[in-house]
């Protein structure tokens, strides 16, 4: 089976492509960087969401496509609204378009973010392309599976993804101010247990169906923080300011009430967070290293 990882140089996009390569799948990757990462059994085209013409040339030739590409920092889609608009409505529009239009498969990366009035412009742009991917549906006959991850962490995370820069910090500044009262709670998920999860859901089981992928390790910040610095073994100095929280994020929970019904899915095999967090520390020390 061909499958195209739209995004696939990226953080969750990489992994995804291993993963679909271990089990035997032919696997394209379609993105505007070339991967640092690519295998050898696997083929890469450079091209971005406006080049309509060449990404119709790879979405005809396959029979799946995971879109994984779009703007996913909420800093970022908060300042700069428009360029979020671009990349991940009318992209992901492109995207869906040519999925119904040559009958291919598609599984699109979603966020809890869609259960939340928090997230910004994030958050709203991916609310948009999931209604946009129902209707797709309905009216094309768009066969569709939506992942709505939780919060992410693990190697090939951005500098601004939360858990990697949270540890980053207190690696180098032996301190950290965190924005928030540190009674915020988040459901991390390594990265290699949600791509593992992500391949899984290729079953036609999960057909017209969102799914939701977070961990099972429920921690409040400042739990996480107070762990993260008895494995670094060394003081740290850890101040919250509830004065600069950011109303973007979500406390204890994303899910308000919304009629965004999903499934949750877990796996019985997980990566442990603090074997998740060594992880980055280990790879944080290599980059300063190089």
């Amino acid at each position: 089976m061909k499958v195209l990882v739209i995004g696939g140089s990226g953080f969750i996009g990489s992994h995804i492509a291993d993963e679909l390569s271990s089990r035997g799948y032919d696997v394209t990757i379609f993105d505007r960087e070339y991967s640092q990462w690519i295998q050898e059994n696997q083929n890469m085209i450079k091209g971005n969401l406006s080049d309509i013409d060449m990404l119709e040339n790879e979405i005809s030739n396959t029979d799946v496509v995971y879109h994984m590409a779009g703007v996913a920092d909420i800093a970022e889609a908060e300042e700069d609204p428009m360029t979020t608009i671009t990349n991940n409505i009318i992209g992901s529009s492109v995207v869906m378009n040519l999925c119904a239009q040559y009958n291919v498969r598609l599984m699109y990366g979603s966020t809890v973010y869609v259960y939340s009035k928090h997230g910004s412009f994030y958050r709203a742009s991916k609310q948009a392309v999931e209604t946009l991917i129902e209707v797709f549906n309905e009216e094309k006959g768009l066969d569709y599976t939506i992942l709505r991850y939780g919060s992410l962490y693990g190697p090939r995370s951005q500098p601004w993804n939360g858990l990697k820069r949270i540890v980053n910090e207190m690696l180098v500044n032996k301190k950290i101010i965190f924005g928030g009262t540190g009674n915020e709670k988040r459901e991390y998920i390594h990265v290699l247990d949600a791509a593992r999860m992500s391949v899984d859901l290729i079953k036609e089981d999960y057909l017209q169906k969102a799914v939701t992928l977070t961990g099972l390790q429920v921690l409040t910040q400042t739990e996480l923080l107070e762990m993260i610095s008895e494995i670094l073994d060394t003081d740290v100095s850890i101040t919250f300011d509830e004065q600069s929280t950011s109303h973007a994020h979500y406390k204890l929970t994303p899910y308000q009430y919304v009629p965004k019904s999903s499934k949750k899915h877990i796996s019985n095999e997980y990566i442990d967070i603090g074997q998740g967090v060594l992880e980055l520390i280990s790879e944080l020390s290599d980059e300063k290293q190089s």
